[in-house]
Parts: structure tokens; sequence; C-alpha cells
């Protein structure tokens, strides 16, 4: 593709709305990505049901803001 023409496509896209921008740039995004790995997307789901279930059991250790600010502090040495 020429700089003259990625120009020309570059103004054209400036026209659309932000909707049709945004739209256009996750179909870009999505196609540099690649195809999508359904085990991954299992994975990440199976995780948060973990968490979940953690979390309604008790066995997770639930910190208010103080207390993770406090924490994250504390491992920068600050």
């Amino acid at each position: 593709m020429t700089a003259e023409t990625l120009n020309r496509l570059r103004t054209q896209i400036l026209t659309l709305s932000k909707s049709e921008r945004a739209a256009l740039a996750r179909e870009i995004i999505a196609d540099l990505d690649g195809a999508r790995d359904d085990t991954v997307e299992q994975a990440w789901d199976d995780e948060i049901l973990r968490r979940m279930a953690q979390v309604e059991t008790g066995q997770a250790e639930l910190l208010t803001r103080d207390e993770l600010r406090q924490r994250v502090r504390s491992r920068m040495g600050n």
C-alpha cells in the first residue's frame, strides 16, 4: 500500500462516527489477534467460578481498599 493510499484511507476513516471508528478498530484488532482460543476462555471461566466459590464458602481472604493499599505499599517499600 502506498503512502498516498494510506493517507486517503486514514482521511476516510476519520469521517466515520466515533462508534463506527470504534467498531472498525475492534475488527482490526480481532484480526491481528488471530483466532480465539476457546480453551483459554474456558480456563478463565473456570478460574472465575473457583474464586467465586472461595468467596462464598469463606475460604478467600477479602480485603478492604485500605488494606489492599497498605499491602501494596509495603510490597513496594513505601
